[in-house]
């Protein structure tokens, strides 16, 4: 039997991923206030797990304190959030599924109301749990409250911060570190005119502004070592001409491709309110396969794909290496068993409990 390109195994390092069915990371707003990830959340990565995903990611998970998204993100800055991801990682591998961790920090998107459950909107205030965000500039996004620019310790001080989350990742278990530097969050407010001003070494000049994101690929690098992968998710457009454009970030790629990094998540926008973006099925999909083609480095596409078919045909056709499903994995955690169906394809590797439900 053929083996659709959706279901071929991919290596990257020492990393085997089963297929090439993704989990895209998804906030869940469901952490204490102390950032301790809850059983919420091993239902949900566990429930795609067991649909067999080729690899599961976590949430934005913060580098620090500040730099969650909201008072009730999830972080790995502690001893118990560490142990915590611990039982959910070996709950992913019981699986036979890759573990993926998003190391993150908001910037000054952060200390903002949850998604849901919250009764004040915009920043969250000091008696419900809020803190002073930073940024690269004093530059606000919206009607946020405006951050205090990094100086050179802070900056320092932050990139030793994901240097010690990624430790903590590792010792977890965890078989992938992702770098969230997209959707307006601290990394990619450094990458985009729009929310850097800047004029030291880390402002003006797109080398200048991607200089934060290479000292940490390069940082994590370090403490991986040779075996783990590293991802990087981008906003491979700002969708505005006044920030980053696709080929700003084909550039960067091939920058963060030398300093380590193995695979580049492609996603989009989210660094300024108010800017329109046409969607559609697979709306990112072009971007993904850009950055592929122009700086030759493996990436994923995520946006829209809900179809076995589309996202077979995605990686089949060579436009991404995998496809990283949001939405369409919350509706339906079991996505694999569905697609290999569709495909025509046997699974071979069924959860032992539910082979009595192969069709």
């Amino acid at each position: 039997m053929t083996v659709p390109a959706l279901f071929q195994p991919l290596t990257i390092r020492s990393v085997t991923f089963r297929n090439r069915i993704w989990l895209s990371p998804l906030c869940e707003y469901s952490a204490e206030q102390d950032g301790v990830p809850t059983d919420w959340h091993l239902a949900h990565l566990g429930s795609v797990a067991i649909g067999r995903a080729g690899l599961v990611m976590t949430e934005a998970t913060a580098v620090n304190a500040v730099g969650r998204i909201s008072p009730h993100d999830v972080g790995i800055w502690t001893d118990a959030q560490e142990a915590t991801w611990k039982r959910i990682v070996d709950f992913i591998h019981s699986q036979g599924v890759a573990a993926g961790i998003q190391l993150a920090h908001a910037g000054r998107k952060g200390s903002t109301a949850p998604g849901w459950g919250a009764d004040y909107d915009d920043t969250t205030p000091p008696e419900k749990g809020g803190w002073t965000t930073v940024g690269p500039s004093t530059l606000a996004f919206g009607d946020y409250a405006a951050p205090v620019a990094l100086d050179r310790a802070g900056i320092d001080e932050t990139i030793a911060d994901w240097v010690d989350a990624a430790k903590r990742a590792l010792r977890a278990g965890f078989d992938v570190l992702e770098i969230h530097a997209a959707h307006g969050y601290l990394v990619h407010q450094f990458l985009s005119p729009i929310a850097n001003d800047r004029t030291d070494e880390y402002g003006g000049s797109l080398e200048n502004r991607a200089r934060l994101l290479l000292q940490i690929v390069r940082a994590v690098r370090e403490v991986a070592g040779d075996d783990v992968p590293i991802f990087v998710r981008v906003s491979a457009t700002d969708w505005t001409p006044e920030g980053l454009q696709s080929a700003d970030i084909e550039q960067v790629a091939a920058w963060a491709h030398d300093a380590g990094a193995d695979l580049i998540d492609t996603s989009s926008g989210g660094i300024q309110s108010g800017i329109p973006i046409s969607t559609g099925p697979g709306y990112q999909v072009a971007l993904a396969s850009g950055i592929r083609h122009t700086a030759e480095v493996p990436v994923n596409a995520v946006g829209l794909i809900t179809d076995p078919h589309q996202a077979n045909d995605i990686v089949e056709s060579g436009q991404a290496d995998a496809v990283m499903l949001g939405r369409e994995l919350m509706r339906d955690p079991h996505f694999a068993f569905r697609a290999s169906t569709a495909l025509g394809y046997k699974l071979p590797y069924w959860p032992e409990q539910y082979e009595r439900a192969q069709p």
